[in-house]
């Protein structure tokens, strides 16, 4: 019985992690969902579902992180590693402006050969030619790096990321923030106070970012709720959190799915589970205002019944992805398909920007384009070259 814990989610009360175990243990699932939607309605009474028209783009794929759960890295030197050429990202640019986006999403991999210099030129370059474009750019654990590389501080990284262009920061790399966690699936990255102290220094500098969740590897629900009560804490620190995306792991071709299917022990995660994973968030999360789904891990099926669990926002259009679909799962939803999704779930699609803020109601045109089939690798740089940047 969770009568208790309704009553103070009623009342509006913060919920403890002795609550929030109970609430992931609790087997009726319509239960949590009727919990978590009252607490979507208070935070967004509006029938709407937001979502934003972007692109990712891997800059690179060159890393030596070796992460166990990821499929998509090249070593440094390894046959397929790549650096995008200005122009390769222009074009990508080109093509998500074409189809009305505005938000560029772009990460890479921990790279040698990228010092701070490179990320500059770029972001610059790229405010030069599109200044309409909000550049979503670099995980926690790239920019740790490039301020190793580039003997700064995290403070005076983030300055100058933010003084050449970088709006706000996507919040990949924080998958389990628990380090017995993230020594056993990738062991050679950040700890997790490493990733909360960029979210801090970034948050005081007025650079807004999300939070994600990978759950569904070795982790035990207390250590999904012990990350839960970490991204609460960030956000009761500086309020600079605009959304939480949980998301399910995707095992295939990646090391740590073999190693896990080796010992049996292991079960991929299901529909269920993520239904209760973000019903759960929606209730423990009561200062971060947006919930996000992941069709591009759940499939837009699984996203139009997790608007019932407490999520308001459908995510970006993406275009393209690299790194979920090495591991083997691939959803690709149009623009018309996304709208259509939230539509028949009952709610109004809208679209936003970064910060979450709606933009104006513009007509749809006659027919959506369908999404360009660029290469993620240009010919000719399968190999490493670093791109001369060039603003033409």
């Amino acid at each position: 019985m969770i009568d208790d814990i309704a009553e103070k989610v009623v009342a509006g009360e913060r919920l403890s992690f002795d609550e929030g175990m109970r609430l992931f243990r609790h087997s009726h699932l319509p239960e949590l969902a009727a919990l978590a939607h009252l607490v979507r309605v208070r935070k967004h009474p509006e029938p709407i579902v937001t979502y934003v028209v972007g692109r990712n783009i891997n800059y690179t794929n060159v890393c030596w992180v070796k992460c166990k759960f990821c499929a998509f890295y090249r070593l440094p030197g390894q046959e397929g590693e790549y650096v995008l050429p200005l122009e390769t990202v222009f074009q990508k640019i080109e093509e998500m402006l074409a189809l009305g986006g505005i938000e560029i999403l772009m990460q890479g991999g921990l790279n040698p050969k990228l010092k701070i210099e490179y990320y500059e030129d770029l972001f610059r370059a790229i405010r030069a030619r599109y200044p309409q474009v909000i550049l979503h750019a670099l995980s926690p654990t790239e920019i740790l790096y490039i301020a190793k590389l580039s003997r700064l501080s995290l403070e005076e990284t983030l300055a100058r990321l933010k003084a050449a262009g970088l709006h706000s920061i996507p919040g990949g790399g924080a998958e389990m923030l628990v380090d017995e966690v993230r020594e056993t699936i990738a062991p050679l990255k950040d700890k997790s106070d490493e990733w909360l102290g960029v979210m801090r220094v970034a948050h005081r500098l007025g650079i807004r970012s999300t939070v994600t969740m990978m759950y569904g590897t070795v982790e035990t629900l207390e250590q999904r709720m012990e990350h839960l009560l970490k991204v609460r804490g960030l956000q009761d620190e500086g309020h600079g959190l605009t959304a939480f995306i949980p998301w399910s792991f995707s095992p295939n071709g990646t090391p740590l799915g073999d190693e896990l299917a080796r010992n049996g022990t292991w079960r991929r995660a299901t529909g269920y589970d993520y239904l209760r994973s973000v019903a759960v968030a929606r209730l423990m999360l009561d200062n971060v205002d947006n919930l996000q789904a992941s069709w591009v891990t759940q499939g837009t099926k699984i996203a139009q019944i997790a608007l019932r669990y407490g999520v308001n926002d459908f995510g970006s259009t993406m275009m393209e992805e690299n790194v979920v679909s090495a591991a083997g799962t691939r959803f690709n939803v149009q623009i018309q398909e996304i709208e259509r999704c939230i539509r028949d779930a009952g709610y109004e699609p809208r679209r936003r920007n970064t910060r979450y803020e709606l933009l104006p109601v513009q007509p749809p045109p006659a027919v959506t384009p369908p999404f360009p089939v660029s290469e993620a690798v240009p010919q000719g740089f399968a190999r490493s070259r670093l791109p001369i940047l060039r603003a033409d």
